[in-house]
This record gives structure tokens, sequence and C-alpha cells, in this order.
């Protein structure tokens, strides 16, 4: 098991140590707004309620919520399991996160922004010709969390591979 811990080490290091020289003021507006954005899906919830009442079908809308909530269930109880600690960058001052952000209290892993995320995409995506702009979305949450420092790397992938078991889960409850 220490082998898998070192090469997750390395590999969060790697991708923190490739991505800083690419931060930027404009990136950061971005990153900061579109992770605070989605905070306790808030985002994929007005996804959600804009597709049930566009569609009239307030029925999706109720099991989108129900699925929603499953799949926070599960993450919570990943994170319990796991109590990994968040990047230093996290700890190293208790001064306010840029632009308002929020500062996480629960555990590292996964990324409850990218399991989230995935999950809704994956239900809002069926059947629908904005497939590929939920899964932008997804993509783009589920990398902001790295860029802010907010989660390890590792955390993100673990996140969004949850998200999509989830979601294919969650499709088929959400029909």
């Amino acid at each position: 098991m220490r082998g898998v811990a070192e090469s997750v080490t390395v590999f969060d290091e790697r991708v923190e140590k490739w991505l800083a020289p690419r931060r930027s003021a404009s990136l950061d507006r971005l990153m900061y707004g579109v992770s605070s954005a989605a905070d306790h899906g808030l985002i994929w919830l007005a996804f959600g309620s804009l597709r049930a009442a566009r569609t009239g079908d307030l029925r999706f809308g109720g099991r989108f919520v129900l699925a929603l909530a499953g799949e926070s269930a599960v993450t919570n109880t990943v994170k319990l399991a796991f109590r990994r600690v968040r990047p230093q960058e996290h700890f190293s001052h208790d001064e306010p996160l840029p632009y308002k952000m929020r500062r996480p209290i629960t555990s590292s892993f996964p990324s409850g922004h990218a399991v989230t995320a995935f999950t809704a995409a994956a239900v809002l995506s069926r059947g629908s010709r904005l497939a590929p702009v939920y899964y932008g979305a997804a993509a783009t949450i589920a990398a902001s969390r790295v860029y802010t420092r907010i989660h390890h790397a590792s955390d993100g992938l673990a996140g969004v591979a949850l998200g999509v078991a989830l979601g294919s889960v969650a499709r088929r409850l959400v029909p």
C-alpha cells in the first residue's frame, strides 16, 4: 500500500509543478468563480431546474434532486472513510481565500465538486443536445478545485471516476 500512496503523492506533485507557472490573474478569476458557483451543487440544481421548467417535467426535477442527494450521501461517506488532508496551501494561512471562496472543512478525498459535477452531467446530458456543455462544465469545475489548491489532482480524478459511476446509476433512476 505504501507504494500506491507514494505514487499518488508523486503524481499530485507533478501536476502542481506543471500547473504553477500557468496560473494567472484572469485564470484565477475564472477558476475561483467556477469553483464557488459549484458549492453545494448550486449550479447543477439551477441547470436541473431550468431543464425541468423548459420541458414541463417536474418529476424530472424531483428525481434529479434526489439523485444529487444520494450522490452527496455516498461522497460524504467516502470522505469520512478516507479523511485525506487538503493541500498544504489550504492551511498555510488563515486569511480569507481569494474571491471570497469558501474554505472547505471536509476531507479532501474525493473532490465532492467533481463527483457532483459528473453525476449531474450524466443525468442532464441524457437525450440532450447540451451534453457537451454539461460535461465541459463538469470538467472545468473538477479542474478548478485543483487549480485553486483546494484539492490534490488525485482527489479530482477520483471524484471524476466516482461521479461517472454514480452518474451511470443515476441515469437509470432519472428517466
